[in-house]
């Protein structure tokens, strides 16, 4: 096939460049408005308890599928005529929108509740409300009503935040952001590009190719939003990883063609010597890392989802680019491919001579490799001790659910936010309510004992319904209307003095589920607390089944491209070890906050979805350079003579050799790309930049180019075995690379094909 695609790009350049163009006409037309369709929510399990209780309190009790709060603050206080007049106005126009569910405020409330959504200093009210129309709409809903309503007024000061305005400016800041990513990294990309291949059009020519990923990856994610939600974050992930993966594809490609140009190989043989070698190693590794990100289809948050649906997309349009497009550019450029050399304009300006080949046993890579050799014993156990230091502090992770936070604090959802943790006597977000779906046969009497009894749960401040509040059992307000007694439901609302995430939180959550429910009813507990438990178990649950499946697939594919049982086990070892520095940074940095926690918020947790999606994709990357490296060895191993424990050693520094310098280059390009999320002012895509950029900066650097050759001589041999029955089976399935098998001789191409490419060497 490969052989069939040089071909059809030495006989069809212009042709393959002009159906490239127009695919990336339409994808761009059809997949840049994606932006209006995407969500930013998505971290919670759909399937777990807190869910379907939440989904309950808004199918009988009306209680919105969002909550929007908006602050109401007055100078002569929130009581006052100017303040009690803004607040209810506000108020009374959320309930007549069709869009509001119900509407609850400082000066309409109950006066068992009023002073709940009063400030301590009694200069800030709130307004709480809940919109319909499922986490997508109550979004589109919320921007509505509060470019409305939120604005000051009379001297009053309104602000809006809540769970409905986070979600939406964290929506428009990561549009924002997206933006100010694509500007950092394409610049100092380009640049990289320049110093590593010289030609500008050569440097030109990933960038076209990451164009085409990106722009591919977002059409992909707005037809996906016609069946399903898909988070906004998976668009940093297509830009990060369409301009990387396209960069280390072409750059892999450009390399091998010009290694067999300087063999003296013809044009036209040395694309398809290049195709055979470099291409499969390109669609090789483009299986493997789309087969790694699959994994997180098997969680339930759409969260991560959407992350292996961008991850899948951008990766097989960034291959099928490198593998089609890539070629015909090169036939089509001839030698063009290295005018405008940069590097050569700056010897002359300098005075410098032009570089001259040197053996490879000059090479840099080919020396360090042997250094490593010579030592691998002390290197292997001195990095392996380093990287599971770096790593120690995740031993002590803890999970917590974003809210807020995750904002800047110029933002008024964080305003509010503060606000309310701050300046008012009861943190609402500690809140837990416990829902009894079925309350068929429970009387108001039996409601309240078991009220007084969750009352006395340690941490427990109050037990409420809406319109009335329990408190060691006494009732003030009707329960059944209260409570939704007649439509055969009840739900109450605990408030909690327990620090949310902490292990007073937990204990309190275990104690609450162990209270005697009225007639032995079942109860459904949700909130933020119980959100996160759940969302949280919908990791781990699922955690062995997914490492599973990356792990079989993984050892599966480096079966069949080495032949060997062990080097997938290495690979699985050092992938695992390269990300343990990654791993041990989120914690102490977002964490545990050093280094000022880089700009954002410590919360004293992390966001239990971000290590699993780090793992998924920072490994599969990993994979991306463990193929580009093993399959360069493996040619040489092949091609040893005596296929000693000497000419394991020499086919490792070869390449090492021949690889060192594109797996850097690569590793360069991709870190400058997920750096620039860094930029990021949405916490926990900073925090997604700072893990990616250090997985892809250690793995390309302590464990491709010192840990791998390390290993490697210390198996000597072993790195090759399988036993007998496998071995016969990849005689039989594997991919196999020889001279014979993969080079087809020149001679071979028809007439019109030497006539097509002696037409564009000529100009």
């Amino acid at each position: 096939m490969l052989q069939s695609i040089a071909r059809l790009a030495i006989r069809a350049p212009k042709r393959i460049i002009a159906v490239a163009l127009l695919v990336m006409v339409a994808t761009g037309l059809f997949g840049v408005p994606v932006t209006k369709s995407l969500s930013a929510g998505g971290f919670q399990d759909p399937t777990s308890e807190s869910a379907q209780a939440s989904q309950l309190l808004v199918d009988k009790f009306g209680q919105g599928d969002m909550e929007l709060v908006i602050s109401v603050t007055a100078p002569d206080g929130a009581q006052s005529p100017a303040g009690r007049a803004v607040g209810t106005d506000i108020a009374d126009r959320l309930q007549a929108s069709p869009h509001v569910a119900q509407v609850t405020s400082a000066w309409t409330a109950p006066p068992s509740a009023a002073p709940a959504l009063i400030s301590k200093d009694g200069k800030t009210g709130l307004i709480v409300a809940g919109v319909t129309g499922g986490e997508s709409d109550a979004q589109k809903y919320t921007k509505e009503l509060t470019a409305r309503l939120v604005h000051d007024r009379d001297g009053v000061t309104v602000r809006a935040g809540g769970e409905a305005m986070t979600y939406v400016q964290i929506n428009a800041q990561s549009e924002k952001d997206l933006m100010l990513m694509e500007s950092i990294a394409i610049p100092l990309s380009f640049v990289v590009l320049v110093w590593v291949f010289g030609g500008l059009l050569a440097a030109a020519l990933p960038l076209a190719v990451g164009a085409f990923a990106i722009l591919g990856s977002m059409a992909v994610l707005r037809a996906i939003t016609f069946f399903t939600d898909v988070s906004i974050f998976a668009l940093n992930l297509s830009v990060a990883m369409g301009l990387a993966l396209a960069i280390d594809y072409t750059l892999l490609i450009i390399s091998r063609y010009r290694d067999e140009l300087a063999a003296g190989s013809r044009r036209d043989e040395a694309l398809i010597r290049t195709m055979s070698t470099a291409g499969r190693t390109v669609l090789f590794s483009a299986m493997t890392v789309a087969l790694s990100m699959v994994a997180m289809v098997l969680f339930p948050m759409y969260f991560l989802k959407s992350f292996a649906y961008a991850g899948i997309a951008v990766v097989a349009f960034a291959a099928v680019a490198a593998v089609v497009v890539a070629p015909a550019a090169i036939v089509l450029l001839g030698d063009r491919l290295d005018a405008l050399d940069v590097r050569r304009l700056l010897r002359r300006m300098f005075g410098r001579p032009e570089p001259v080949a040197k053996p490879v046993e000059q090479n840099f890579w080919y020396r360090s490799t042997k250094f490593v050799i010579r030592r691998s014993i002390p290197i292997g156990i001195a990095l392996v001790a380093l990287l599971l230091i770096l790593g120690a502090p995740f031993l002590g992770a803890k999970w917590g659910f974003p809210d807020d936070r995750v904002l800047p604090q110029s933002q008024s959802a964080r305003e509010v936010g503060d606000q309310m943790r701050d300046d008012f006597a009861v943190d609402a977000s500690r809140n837990v309510t416990v829902v009894l779906p079925d309350a068929s046969g429970v009387t108001p009497a039996d409601l309240g004992r078991y009220a007084a009894e969750l009352s006395r749960v340690p941490d427990v401040t109050s037990v409420s319904a809406p319109d009335g509040t329990f408190v060691d059992g006494a009732l003030a307000g009707p329960p059944s209307a209260a409570t939704g007694l007649d439509n055969g439901s009840a739900f109450l609302t605990v408030a909690s003095k327990a620090p949310l995430f902490s292990d007073a939180s937990e204990t309190q959550l275990k104690q609450l589920r162990a209270v005697d429910t009225p007639g032995g009813k079942p109860v459904q507990l949700t909130g933020v607390a119980q959100i996160n438990r759940d969302s949280s178990l919908g990791i781990t649950d699922r955690l062995p089944l997914v490492l599973t499946v990356i792990a079989v697939i993984t050892f599966v594919l480096l079966f069949l491209l080495t032949g060997s049982v062990v080097l997938p086990l290495k690979a699985l070892v050092l992938n695992v070890l390269s990300l343990t520095a990654a791993f041990g940074a989120l914690v102490w940095i977002f964490q545990e906050g050093h280094l000022g926690a880089l700009g954002t918020t410590p919360t004293g947790t992390l966001v239990a979805n971000m290590p699993v999606l780090l793992f998924c994709i920072a490994f599969g990357l990993s994979m991306d350079y463990e193929v580009f490296l093993v399959s360069r060895i493996r040619e040489y191993w092949l091609s040893s003579p005596g296929r000693t424990r000497a000419d394991n050693d020499e086919a490792v520094a070869r390449g090492l050799a021949r690889t060192g310098r594109v797996v850097t280059a690569a590793a360069l390009v991709m870190s400058i790309s997920f750096a620039a999320l860094i930029a990021a002012q949405v916490a926990f895509m900073r925090m997604f930049g700072v893990g990616l950029t250090l997985a892809v900066a250690v793995d390309a650097t302590l464990v491709r180019m010192a840990l791998v050759p390390a290993f490697m001589h210390v198996l000597g041999r072993w790195n090759w075995w399988a036993p007998k029955p496998l071995a016969r089976l990849h005689d039989r399935i594997g991919l196999r690379e020889s001279a014979e098998d993969l080079i087809p001789p020149a001679e071979k191409l028809t007439h019109k094909e030497r006539a097509a490419v002696s037409m564009t060497q000529t100009g």
